[in-house]
Parts: structure tokens; sequence; C-alpha cells
């Protein structure tokens, strides 16, 4: 199913519907915080009931259990390590369940979402799946959004409150949707991360320090919007397979991959993430991508490569 963003209207005032939050990690809690101050009746419930002490001074109730906490209110938000964690803790308490709207918060894979609101469907919930793209610290404030995915109606109906956490971007109805786009704007912030560690250290290993090269690293990572030019067109081509090599080719940069591995192998460092980048520049080539841009190594990526014969 094709994915198709929609953005709600701009933030109206939020109604005060009870509101209940189970989980309260960082996320958890700065989302229990962000809707009380918006004059919501909060309830939560955490394993370690020590994490609500803000939230109850603040204002929140704290339930005994999570049969309780859901009861407290029609909209339950679930912040959690995963989607096994809301089987755990709901297992016990589904005669809470019929007519709660579910609003699972936790990182999981697509497929387990799905699994995940067909459960709830058999207990007689509703069940919209949402992926936050912001940190904690960042929750509420402008330029904060959340995915979600899920029943239309349901969606609807709650965006006001919803909107409290951030701004609610719809995808569909399918319920994996939210957790793909979120998994897929993580493979970009996680895999980056990890570019920048990498680099460091190779930098480091020449006597630069961390603190000296950081800051020029960030610059490239800011710097990638202006080199790439114009973000529409990118993906209008990406979606096209249009891959024209007329600023640059696969066979160039891959020949500077490869030259990172052999540097961060001179230099004694890991190579499992310089040698995957360089491999898929390898087999770009070997598919005969060479004299296109560094964009045909999705053809690889998404498994179309094509061998092309040697002469």
């Amino acid at each position: 199913m094709t994915a198709h963003t929609e953005t709600s209207a701009p933030r109206q005032p939020a109604s005060t519907a009870p509101v209940t939050v189970l989980g309260l990690g960082p996320m958890g809690r700065a989302m229990g915080h962000a809707l009380l101050a918006a004059g919501h009746p909060v309830t939560v419930w955490n394993r370690t009931a020590s994490r609500a002490a803000t939230l109850v001074t603040a204002g929140a109730s704290l339930a005994p259990d999570p049969g309780s906490a859901v009861g407290s209110s029609e909209l339950v938000i679930l912040s959690l390590t995963d989607y096994q964690a809301m089987y755990d803790i709901l297992g016990g308490h589904t005669d809470a369940l019929p007519g709660r709207l579910l609003v699972n918060l936790s990182s999981d894979t697509p497929e387990r979402t799905r699994e995940a609101a067909d459960w709830a469907h058999s207990h007689g919930a509703r069940f919209l799946t949402g992926g936050v793209m912001t940190p904690p610290p960042t929750i509420g404030a402008e330029g904060a959004y959340v995915y979600y995915s899920g029943p239309r109606p349901d969606f609807e109906a709650h965006s006001a409150a919803l909107s409290v956490i951030g701004e609610p971007r719809y995808l569909g109805e399918d319920p994996g949707l939210a957790q793909l786009l979120y998994q897929a704007q993580l493979d970009v912030f996680l895999t980056a991360l990890a570019g920048l560690l990498h680099a460091t250290a190779l930098a480091g290993s020449g006597g630069i320090s961390a603190a000296e090269f950081v800051p020029q690293a960030l610059e490239t990572l800011t710097g990638i919007p202006a080199m790439i030019e114009d973000g529409d067109a990118l993906g209008t081509a990406l979606d096209a397979r249009s891959h024209p090599g007329d600023l640059g080719t696969t066979t160039m940069m891959g020949a500077t991959a490869d030259h990172i591995v052999a540097t961060s192998a001179a230099a004694g460092l890991d190579l499992v993430l310089p040698d995957a980048v360089a491999s898929l520049y390898r087999r770009a080539i070997r598919a005969g991508h060479g004299a296109d841009n560094w964009t045909s190594l999705i053809e690889v990526i998404r498994g179309a490569e094509v061998t092309v014969a040697a002469p």
C-alpha cells in the first residue's frame, strides 16, 4: 500500500478529554507533562511507580494497575520498549480494553504492528500506530511531529489531543505504515550517527581530536541538502529509476569508498561500516552502473541489480 502523508489542520486548543499514558520512560514522561500542560486529566501507570513522581506532582493520577489506568480514559497512549511489552502489560487486563483507543507509540516492525492491531480488535479496542519523530525534550515543541496510521475516524476524533505531542501526520489505514516510515527515518538517523563516530575515530587515528573534528563533520552532515540541491527532484528521479552521472559517477565515488576502507584498515579500525558502504558501490559497478550517478546504489539495495556481461 502506498503511504500518503497528510498533516492535520493547524493546531487547535486541545480538548480536555482524559488521557492515559502507559510507560514512563523519558518519552512517556514528556508526553504526560505536555498533556497536563494542555489541560488534559492524565492517568499514568508504569512498572516502576517512582517514575511517575514528577507527573503526580504536576497533577497526574497514578493508577494502581494497568487495567485501572486503561479504564480511566478512552484514549490510551502506550510508550513502551516494543510491542511485546504491550502484551505483557495488558494481557492480563483485556477486560478493560473494550471501547478504548490504543495509540501505540512504541517502536517495532510494521508486521508486528499489524498483528497488534488485530489483537486489540479481538479484545474490543481500536488501534492506531504511531512513530514519534522527535526526542523527549522537544515533545510538543514547534517542529515536532508524529506519524500515525490506522482507522481515519479514530485519528480524526483524537487529533486535537494527539497534536499536543507533536504535529500529527496521517499516512493511511494500514497500521504498519507509521512504523514503516518511522523505521525508514531512523535508518537515515542511525546510519548517519554510526558514520559520524567512525569518521571521528578515523580522524583520531591521525591525532585529530574529536573536539576539533566533530564540528567539521557536522558541517558536512548539515550541508548534504545543499549538495543534493533539490530533494524533490531527487525523490522523483529515484521513483523514475533515473541515475544520470553528469555530476559524479558510481565509479568515482566507489573509488573513494575503497580508499576509506584501506585507510581504516591501516589505522586498525573496525571495517564493518565502511566495507558495507564500499560493497554497495562495488556491486553497483558490477551491475553496469559505473557511469551512473551514486543514486544507482538504490537498485542494488532494492535487489534489482542486473549483471552486465563483460565485453
